[in-house]
């Protein structure tokens, strides 16, 4: 997510994600205000077990 004042809405899908035990990540990536640890985030989620 980009900001974390959109944790709240997320927090609902991590709860779903968390019942149905699929293995996720919360994080707080702004594209617009670091966007090389935007891409560096996206490039290193298949290292750490992601799938979309």
């Amino acid at each position: 997510m980009g900001s974390d004042s959109d944790l709240p809405v997320m927090q609902g899908a991590a709860e779903v994600l968390e019942r149905f035990s699929v293995a996720h990540e919360v994080r707080v990536v702004s594209a617009h205000r670091a966007p090389q640890a935007m891409l560096d985030y996206g490039a290193s989620a298949a290292e750490r077990g992601l799938r979309a």
